[in-house]
This record gives structure tokens, C-alpha cells and sequence, in this order.
């Protein structure tokens, strides 16, 4: 089939005739020209990310994964944002909001979405939309957390319901997914404060060593910097407490899930738990 492009009429006559079936053989293949059309597009954000030194994995759709979400959805064709896309993983929110600046700053006109405080069914992330040549491109930023979270939502929809994703499913491990989804999202503002505080403890002590640098009350430098992290510590320690609360009902929901579902849980949950209970 020679690959003519199509307008943006074309491409959502496309998609509702694949909502609605049957799909014909020749509608499948127009759709598979139009997600290669991304190819391109795709390549060159890869490359761009590359230069910042980062490694990142990415795929483009499946055809039946374009098809199965038309269905799911209520959004036109050439509205999808996620036909070709990327994912960095980085260490912390410091690290998301670095990476997401880099990529505001290699593509102007993208569109920030960031879903860490309000979370998509207990998912967290940064979602950017690049536009190349009238294609968009997401990229996904997640830290090390948000995406342990995200695999064990992934593996729990494969296992059980493929609607737990989408806010469906049992209750209990709805519950249980939104439960550490939250301790996600606390662990992660807790630490970001904490090192944020840190910062602007040693920058305010450096310039006020520069001016007042003769003065012998001086010569304690940790003492300043240990104050700040004690009160920043408790002060976050405080917010963890009504958490640590649900730990007895989490572990209750654990031992009725699936094995696999119940270790990727428990590390993740465990993980959490005993990072709320010391220093970043």
C-alpha cells in the first residue's frame, strides 16, 4: 500500500470507523502507515535526549493498542498524544523537575502535564508533549518510585483486570494501589523539602560567612545547618505519622493478592515505610 499522507479529516474518519467496527484490512493498514508517519518524529527526540548524557527507553503503540484505546476513550484520532513516546527514570522530584526543565528548554513549544499532585487513579508522573513537525511525542519523567508503583499497577492489570488501570477492578487492591500511591507522593515532597532545605541552609551560611567572615560565632558552621534539617525533619515527620497508621490494614489486603503482585507490593510498600523513618 503506497503510504499517502493523510489530512486531519482522514485520520479521525479513521479512528471512528475503528470504534465502531469491524476493522477491514485496509482501514488496519492505514492505520499502521499513520503510526509509522511517527517514526521520524520520534527518532528525533530520542536523539535530542541522548546528548544530555540520559538514557531513556521508548516504543511506539501497537496498532491494537491505538485500536483498544479509541474504544476506551472518548478522544479523536489525531488528538492522541501517546502514539510514540519516551521514558526517563530519574532519582527524585528534584531530578523530575531538572529533566522537565531541560526538555522545556530543547523543545519551547511543548505541553507540561504533571500528575504528582493530582494523581491519575494513584498514578504519579510528568508527562511532556513534544510536537515535531505536527507530530506529538511524549515523554514520560518519572522518579524511581513513581515507576515502581506504576509496574506493579501494570503487572496487577495483567494478572487481574486490565480496567484497575483505568480506576476499575477489586476494590481492595484499589484501595491498597491508591494507599501507596499516596505514601509515594508524601516520601517524595518529604525528601524534596528536606534537600531544598539543606540547599538554602548552606547558601544562606556561605554568603553570610562572606560578609560577618571575622566574627568568631562563626566557626560552627554545622550547627546552623543541623538546626534546619532537625526542624524540617519534624516537621515532616508529623505529616508521615496518620500513614504508618495504615500499615496494619495494608499488610491485611497484601496476603489476599496474587503472589507476584503481593512482593512487588510489600518491597515497594516496605521500602517506603523505612525511608519515612529516617533521613533522606
Amino acid at each position: 500500500m503506497c503510504k499517502i499522507p493523510m489530512s486531519k479529516t482522514q485520520i479521525d474518519r479513521l479512528g471512528d470507523r475503528l470504534k465502531g467496527g469491524p476493522h477491514t484490512d485496509v482501514d488496519l493498514g492505514l492505520l499502521e502507515n499513520y503510526r509509522q508517519s511517527f517514526g521520524a518524529a520520534y527518532e528525533f527526540v530520542l536523539q535530542t535526549i541522548h546528548q544530555y548524557g540520559e538514557f531513556l527507553t521508548g516504543r511506539t503503540k501497537t496498532t491494537p493498542s491505538i485500536v483498544e484505546k479509541l474504544g476506551r476513550e472518548s478522544l479523536r484520532l489525531s488528538q492522541m498524544q501517546d502514539i510514540a513516546g519516551c521514558r526517563m527514570v530519574v532519582i527524585s522530584i528534584l531530578d523530575q523537575d531538572r529533566f522537565t526543565e531541560k526538555l522545556k528548554h530543547s523543545f519551547p513549544n511543548s505541553t507540561v502535564f504533571d500528575r504528582r499532585q493530582k494523581s491519575s487513579h494513584g498514578y504519579r508522573a510528568v508527562h511532556v508533549i513534544v510536537e515535531i513537525s505536527g507530530k506529538p511525542i511524549e515523554v514520560q519523567v518519572r522518579t524511581t518510585l513513581q515507576h515502581s508503583w506504576a509496574e506493579v499497577s501494570e503487572k496487577a492489570s495483567d494478572l487481574i483486570d486490565p480496567d484497575i488501570k483505568y480506576g476499575g477492578g477489586p476494590q481492595s487492591l484499589r484501595t491498597i494501589l491508591q494507599t501507596i500511591s499516596d505514601l509515594v507522593s508524601l516520601y517524595e515532597e518529604w525528601n524534596s523539602e528536606f534537600l531544598k532545605s539543606r540547599q538554602y541552609t548552606q547558601l544562606t551560611y556561605n554568603d553570610f560567612v562572606i560578609i560577618k567572615k571575622n566574627l568568631a560565632e562563626l566557626t560552627e558552621p554545622n550547627d546552623l545547618a543541623h538546626q534546619e534539617e532537625m526542624r524540617v525533619m519534624e516537621l515532616l515527620a508529623r505529616r508521615w505519622e496518620p500513614f504508618e497508621e495504615q500499615d496494619k490494614e495494608i499488610q491485611r489486603i497484601l496476603e489476599q493478592l496474587p503472589n507476584e503482585i503481593r512482593q512487588k507490593m510489600t518491597r515497594v510498600h516496605n521500602r517506603l515505610v523505612k525511608l519515612g523513618r529516617q533521613k533522606p
